[in-house]
Protein backbone atom coordinates (compact mmCIF):
# COMPACT_ATOMS: atom_id res chain seq x y z
CA UNK A 1 0.00 0.00 0.00
CA UNK A 2 2.79 2.13 0.76
CA UNK A 3 4.50 1.96 -2.56
CA UNK A 4 1.35 2.19 -4.24
CA UNK A 5 0.54 5.80 -2.43
CA UNK A 6 4.06 7.48 -2.98
CA UNK A 7 4.34 6.08 -6.79
CA UNK A 8 0.92 5.56 -8.40
CA UNK A 9 3.18 3.99 -11.20
CA UNK A 10 3.03 1.09 -8.99
CA UNK A 11 -0.56 0.74 -9.84
CA UNK A 12 -3.45 -0.12 -7.15
CA UNK A 13 -1.75 -3.25 -5.75
CA UNK A 14 2.08 -0.98 -5.09
CA UNK A 15 3.65 -3.58 -7.34
CA UNK A 16 7.38 -3.61 -8.95
CA UNK A 17 7.06 -5.33 -12.10
CA UNK A 18 7.68 -5.00 -15.59
CA UNK A 19 6.08 -7.01 -18.95
CA UNK A 20 7.42 -10.12 -20.50
CA UNK A 21 7.48 -8.81 -24.31
CA UNK A 22 7.48 -10.59 -27.40
CA UNK A 23 10.21 -8.99 -29.95
CA UNK A 24 8.82 -11.10 -32.98
CA UNK A 25 9.67 -7.93 -35.71
CA UNK A 26 13.48 -8.31 -34.63
CA UNK A 27 13.52 -11.93 -34.47
CA UNK A 28 11.75 -11.72 -38.18
CA UNK A 29 14.48 -9.18 -38.95
CA UNK A 30 17.52 -11.47 -38.41
CA UNK A 31 15.96 -14.81 -39.51
CA UNK A 32 14.68 -16.28 -36.12
CA UNK A 33 11.23 -17.97 -35.76
CA UNK A 34 8.43 -15.45 -33.85
CA UNK A 35 7.99 -16.05 -30.11
CA UNK A 36 11.61 -17.76 -29.80
CA UNK A 37 12.92 -14.71 -27.99
CA UNK A 38 11.55 -12.46 -25.39
CA UNK A 39 12.49 -9.43 -23.55
CA UNK A 40 12.00 -8.73 -19.90
CA UNK A 41 11.57 -4.90 -19.82
CA UNK A 42 13.10 -3.60 -16.36
CA UNK A 43 13.78 -0.60 -18.25
CA UNK A 44 10.26 -0.31 -17.66
CA UNK A 45 10.31 -1.34 -14.26
CA UNK A 46 8.65 1.70 -11.98
CA UNK A 47 10.52 4.18 -9.52
CA UNK A 48 14.06 3.64 -11.11
CA UNK A 49 13.57 2.40 -14.78
CA UNK A 50 15.94 -0.31 -14.16
CA UNK A 51 16.34 -3.72 -12.74
CA UNK A 52 18.37 -2.49 -9.22
CA UNK A 53 14.35 -1.22 -8.38
CA UNK A 54 13.88 -4.67 -7.61
CA UNK A 55 16.77 -5.26 -4.65
CA UNK A 56 16.93 -1.90 -4.33
CA UNK A 57 13.80 -0.44 -3.26
CA UNK A 58 13.25 -4.03 -1.34
CA UNK A 59 16.72 -3.21 0.67
CA UNK A 60 14.96 0.50 1.79
CA UNK A 61 11.48 -1.18 2.57
CA UNK A 62 12.99 -3.58 4.37
CA UNK A 63 15.81 -1.18 6.59
CA UNK A 64 12.38 1.11 7.23
CA UNK A 65 10.11 -1.78 8.98
CA UNK A 66 12.47 -3.09 10.65
CA UNK A 67 15.12 -0.20 11.89
CA UNK A 68 12.75 2.66 11.14
CA UNK A 69 14.73 6.02 10.06
CA UNK A 70 18.47 7.24 9.92
CA UNK A 71 20.47 7.86 6.95
CA UNK A 72 21.45 4.94 4.07
CA UNK A 73 24.32 5.43 2.21
CA UNK A 74 25.16 3.31 -1.10
CA UNK A 75 27.76 3.53 -3.82
CA UNK A 76 27.51 2.77 -7.28
CA UNK A 77 27.86 2.75 -11.03
CA UNK A 78 24.50 4.91 -11.31
CA UNK A 79 21.13 2.61 -11.05
CA UNK A 80 21.05 1.20 -7.81
CA UNK A 81 22.23 4.79 -6.50
CA UNK A 82 19.39 5.82 -8.12
CA UNK A 83 16.84 3.64 -7.01
CA UNK A 84 17.84 3.29 -2.96
CA UNK A 85 17.85 7.07 -3.16
CA UNK A 86 14.60 7.67 -4.83
CA UNK A 87 12.96 5.37 -2.70
CA UNK A 88 14.84 6.63 0.39
CA UNK A 89 13.53 10.05 -0.11
CA UNK A 90 10.42 9.27 -0.79
CA UNK A 91 10.13 7.37 2.43
CA UNK A 92 11.49 10.69 4.53
CA UNK A 93 15.28 9.56 4.86
CA UNK A 94 18.51 10.71 4.33
CA UNK A 95 20.35 9.40 1.74
CA UNK A 96 23.91 9.54 0.43
CA UNK A 97 24.83 8.34 -2.66
CA UNK A 98 28.45 7.74 -3.96
CA UNK A 99 28.42 7.63 -7.29
CA UNK A 100 31.85 5.87 -9.33
CA UNK A 101 33.41 8.30 -12.55
CA UNK A 102 31.44 6.10 -15.08
CA UNK A 103 27.79 7.37 -13.68
CA UNK A 104 25.88 9.48 -15.94
CA UNK A 105 25.13 13.57 -14.81
CA UNK A 106 21.31 12.84 -15.54
CA UNK A 107 21.10 10.20 -12.96
CA UNK A 108 23.00 12.81 -10.32
CA UNK A 109 20.92 15.13 -11.24
CA UNK A 110 17.84 13.87 -10.55
CA UNK A 111 19.10 13.02 -7.42
CA UNK A 112 19.57 15.66 -6.33
CA UNK A 113 16.39 17.17 -7.49
CA UNK A 114 15.24 14.46 -4.90
CA UNK A 115 17.13 16.09 -1.93
CA UNK A 116 19.30 13.34 -2.07
CA UNK A 117 23.17 14.30 -0.92
CA UNK A 118 25.29 12.68 -4.23
CA UNK A 119 29.27 12.28 -3.50
CA UNK A 120 31.00 12.13 -6.76
CA UNK A 121 34.43 9.87 -6.76
CA UNK A 122 36.95 10.21 -9.42
CA UNK A 123 37.57 6.30 -9.42
CA UNK A 124 35.54 3.57 -10.37
CA UNK A 125 32.95 1.66 -8.58
CA UNK A 126 35.42 -0.02 -6.21
CA UNK A 127 35.95 3.52 -5.08
CA UNK A 128 32.32 4.83 -4.54
CA UNK A 129 31.55 1.15 -2.71
CA UNK A 130 34.29 2.42 -0.24
CA UNK A 131 33.51 5.74 0.20
CA UNK A 132 29.88 4.47 1.14
CA UNK A 133 31.02 2.25 3.42
CA UNK A 134 33.42 4.72 5.46
CA UNK A 135 30.80 6.90 5.28
CA UNK A 136 28.06 4.76 7.39
CA UNK A 137 31.02 3.70 10.14
CA UNK A 138 30.66 5.01 13.29
CA UNK A 139 27.31 6.19 12.19
CA UNK A 140 24.76 3.85 14.29
CA UNK A 141 21.36 4.55 12.94
CA UNK A 142 22.97 4.82 9.26
CA UNK A 143 22.44 1.68 6.67
CA UNK A 144 24.76 0.88 4.15
CA UNK A 145 22.99 -0.85 1.42
CA UNK A 146 26.38 -3.21 0.41
CA UNK A 147 25.83 -4.19 -3.69
CA UNK A 148 29.05 -6.66 -3.12
CA UNK A 149 27.63 -8.82 -0.47
CA UNK A 150 24.04 -7.65 0.45
CA UNK A 151 21.21 -10.67 1.13
CA UNK A 152 18.41 -8.19 1.44
CA UNK A 153 19.57 -6.83 -2.25
CA UNK A 154 20.22 -10.88 -3.74
CA UNK A 155 16.59 -11.62 -2.29
CA UNK A 156 14.77 -8.67 -4.22
CA UNK A 157 16.26 -9.58 -7.24
CA UNK A 158 15.56 -13.35 -6.83
CA UNK A 159 11.83 -12.69 -6.78
CA UNK A 160 11.70 -11.92 -10.06
CA UNK A 161 11.85 -15.19 -10.76
CA UNK A 162 8.63 -15.88 -9.38
CA UNK A 163 7.42 -12.90 -11.54
CA UNK A 164 8.72 -14.47 -14.63
CA UNK A 165 7.44 -18.07 -14.04
CA UNK A 166 3.85 -16.52 -14.19
CA UNK A 167 4.38 -14.54 -17.17
CA UNK A 168 5.71 -17.31 -19.23
CA UNK A 169 2.70 -19.35 -18.49
CA UNK A 170 -0.13 -16.23 -19.36
CA UNK A 171 2.04 -17.11 -22.22
CA UNK A 172 1.65 -20.56 -22.77
CA UNK A 173 5.48 -21.53 -22.70
CA UNK A 174 6.47 -24.50 -21.23
CA UNK A 175 10.03 -24.87 -19.43
CA UNK A 176 11.04 -28.54 -19.49
CA UNK A 177 13.67 -30.61 -20.86
CA UNK A 178 12.29 -30.41 -24.51
CA UNK A 179 11.44 -26.88 -23.63
CA UNK A 180 14.99 -25.33 -22.21
CA UNK A 181 14.58 -21.71 -20.94
CA UNK A 182 17.32 -19.31 -21.55
CA UNK A 183 18.36 -16.36 -19.68
CA UNK A 184 20.63 -13.58 -20.81
CA UNK A 185 21.59 -11.00 -18.28
CA UNK A 186 23.86 -7.99 -17.89
CA UNK A 187 25.86 -8.61 -15.51
CA UNK A 188 28.09 -5.95 -13.55
CA UNK A 189 29.22 -7.05 -9.88
CA UNK A 190 26.78 -10.06 -10.16
CA UNK A 191 24.05 -8.99 -7.59
CA UNK A 192 21.16 -9.16 -10.16
CA UNK A 193 21.85 -11.81 -12.66
CA UNK A 194 23.12 -14.17 -10.07
CA UNK A 195 19.80 -13.50 -7.91
CA UNK A 196 17.72 -13.89 -10.78
CA UNK A 197 19.49 -17.18 -11.51
CA UNK A 198 19.14 -18.31 -8.12
CA UNK A 199 15.50 -17.74 -7.80
CA UNK A 200 15.18 -19.49 -11.64
CA UNK A 201 16.76 -22.50 -10.13
CA UNK A 202 14.64 -22.87 -7.39
CA UNK A 203 11.65 -22.89 -9.77
CA UNK A 204 13.06 -25.05 -13.06
CA UNK A 205 15.84 -26.76 -11.80
CA UNK A 206 17.88 -27.72 -14.82
CA UNK A 207 15.45 -26.62 -17.30
CA UNK A 208 17.01 -22.81 -16.58
CA UNK A 209 19.99 -22.00 -18.42
CA UNK A 210 20.88 -18.54 -17.16
CA UNK A 211 24.30 -16.53 -18.64
CA UNK A 212 26.08 -13.20 -17.68
CA UNK A 213 26.86 -11.01 -20.43
CA UNK A 214 29.89 -8.77 -19.52
CA UNK A 215 31.64 -5.74 -21.29
CA UNK A 216 34.80 -7.27 -22.93
CA UNK A 217 36.68 -4.49 -20.93
CA UNK A 218 34.83 -5.38 -17.26
CA UNK A 219 34.40 -9.62 -17.55
CA UNK A 220 34.82 -9.82 -13.71
CA UNK A 221 32.06 -12.66 -12.79
CA UNK A 222 33.47 -14.45 -16.30
CA UNK A 223 37.33 -14.17 -14.50
CA UNK A 224 35.67 -15.12 -11.15
CA UNK A 225 33.70 -18.31 -12.75
CA UNK A 226 36.92 -19.38 -14.22
CA UNK A 227 39.46 -18.79 -11.57
CA UNK A 228 36.78 -20.02 -8.71
CA UNK A 229 37.52 -16.71 -6.84
CA UNK A 230 36.66 -13.03 -7.47
CA UNK A 231 39.59 -11.35 -9.38
CA UNK A 232 40.17 -7.66 -10.72
CA UNK A 233 40.22 -7.40 -14.62
CA UNK A 234 43.07 -5.48 -14.00
CA UNK A 235 45.18 -8.41 -13.44
CA UNK A 236 43.95 -9.73 -16.77
CA UNK A 237 45.20 -6.58 -18.19
CA UNK A 238 41.94 -5.24 -19.03
CA UNK A 239 40.79 -1.27 -18.14
CA UNK A 240 37.32 -1.73 -17.04
CA UNK A 241 36.45 1.45 -19.13
CA UNK A 242 33.11 0.73 -20.99
CA UNK A 243 30.23 2.76 -22.27
CA UNK A 244 28.10 -0.04 -20.49
CA UNK A 245 28.42 2.26 -17.10
CA UNK A 246 26.33 0.17 -15.28
CA UNK A 247 28.42 -2.76 -15.93
CA UNK A 248 31.76 -1.35 -14.91
CA UNK A 249 32.79 -3.50 -12.66
CA UNK A 250 36.67 -4.57 -11.85
CA UNK A 251 35.76 -7.26 -9.27
CA UNK A 252 32.35 -9.31 -8.69
CA UNK A 253 30.62 -9.89 -6.01
CA UNK A 254 31.62 -13.19 -3.60
CA UNK A 255 28.11 -13.30 -2.65
CA UNK A 256 27.26 -13.79 -6.52
CA UNK A 257 29.46 -16.51 -6.65
CA UNK A 258 29.05 -17.98 -3.67
CA UNK A 259 25.56 -18.28 -4.13
CA UNK A 260 25.23 -18.84 -7.78
CA UNK A 261 28.81 -19.32 -9.21
CA UNK A 262 27.87 -22.86 -9.38
CA UNK A 263 24.21 -22.18 -11.33
CA UNK A 264 25.10 -20.09 -14.31
CA UNK A 265 25.26 -22.09 -17.13
CA UNK A 266 28.57 -19.43 -18.21
CA UNK A 267 29.15 -16.00 -19.60
CA UNK A 268 30.41 -14.10 -22.66
CA UNK A 269 31.59 -10.93 -23.74
CA UNK A 270 30.04 -8.13 -25.74
CA UNK A 271 31.88 -5.25 -27.62
CA UNK A 272 31.01 -2.01 -26.97
CA UNK A 273 29.96 -1.05 -30.70
CA UNK A 274 27.58 -4.00 -30.78
CA UNK A 275 25.77 -2.84 -27.85
CA UNK A 276 25.21 0.38 -29.62
CA UNK A 277 24.04 -1.81 -32.59
CA UNK A 278 21.51 -3.96 -30.73
CA UNK A 279 20.33 -0.59 -29.25
CA UNK A 280 19.96 0.53 -32.05
CA UNK A 281 18.08 -2.73 -33.84
CA UNK A 282 15.96 -3.17 -30.79
CA UNK A 283 14.38 0.68 -30.80
CA UNK A 284 13.97 0.41 -34.75
CA UNK A 285 11.42 -2.65 -34.78
CA UNK A 286 10.55 -2.64 -31.36
CA UNK A 287 10.34 0.97 -30.43
CA UNK A 288 11.47 0.17 -26.84
CA UNK A 289 14.60 2.49 -25.39
CA UNK A 290 17.01 1.13 -23.27
CA UNK A 291 20.60 2.38 -22.50
CA UNK A 292 23.87 0.81 -24.00
CA UNK A 293 24.18 -1.90 -20.70
CA UNK A 294 20.78 -3.04 -21.04
CA UNK A 295 21.70 -4.55 -24.57
CA UNK A 296 24.67 -6.81 -23.43
CA UNK A 297 22.18 -9.91 -23.78
CA UNK A 298 20.76 -9.98 -27.40
CA UNK A 299 24.26 -11.85 -28.71
CA UNK A 300 23.42 -14.98 -26.67
CA UNK A 301 19.67 -14.86 -27.84
CA UNK A 302 20.46 -14.67 -31.15
CA UNK A 303 24.11 -15.25 -32.20
CA UNK A 304 24.59 -18.62 -29.63
CA UNK A 305 23.04 -22.23 -30.97
CA UNK A 306 20.38 -23.35 -28.71
CA UNK A 307 17.64 -26.58 -28.67
CA UNK A 308 14.99 -26.47 -31.21
CA UNK A 309 12.13 -25.31 -29.01
CA UNK A 310 13.93 -23.23 -26.49
CA UNK A 311 12.66 -19.89 -24.72
CA UNK A 312 15.16 -17.06 -24.84
CA UNK A 313 14.88 -14.23 -22.13
CA UNK A 314 16.56 -11.16 -22.35
CA UNK A 315 16.78 -9.09 -19.44
CA UNK A 316 16.64 -5.56 -20.28
CA UNK A 317 18.39 -3.87 -17.26
CA UNK A 318 17.70 -0.50 -17.37
CA UNK A 319 17.48 2.76 -19.41
CA UNK A 320 13.18 3.82 -18.81
CA UNK A 321 14.33 7.06 -17.25
CA UNK A 322 16.78 7.99 -19.64
CA UNK A 323 16.25 11.79 -20.81
CA UNK A 324 15.27 12.39 -24.90
CA UNK A 325 18.63 13.88 -25.55
CA UNK A 326 20.70 11.33 -23.37
CA UNK A 327 18.62 8.54 -25.51
CA UNK A 328 19.02 10.61 -29.15
CA UNK A 329 22.55 10.56 -28.79
CA UNK A 330 22.93 6.56 -27.71
CA UNK A 331 20.72 6.25 -30.84
CA UNK A 332 23.08 8.64 -33.40
CA UNK A 333 26.14 7.44 -31.93
CA UNK A 334 28.87 5.13 -34.95
CA UNK A 335 31.25 2.96 -34.44
CA UNK A 336 34.59 3.70 -33.13
CA UNK A 337 37.20 3.33 -36.20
Amino acid sequence: PRLAALFPETGPAGRVESPLLPVDRLATALGRPPGAVLVKADNLLPIAGSVKARGGVYEVLHHAETRGGGRVTVGSTGNLGFAVGVMARALGLSAEVHLSAEARDWKKRRLREVGALVVEHAGDYGAAVAGARAAAEGDPLAHFVDDEGSEQLFLGYAAAAFELAAQLTALGRVVDAERPLFVHLPCGVGGAPSGIAWGLAHLFGDHAHCFAAEPVASPCLLAALIEGRPVAVSDLGLDNVTEADGLAVARASPLALEMAGDLLAGAFTVEDDDLFRWLALLHRHEGLAIEPSAAAGFPGAFEHPAPAGATHVVWLTGGGKLPQAVWRGYLERRPKP
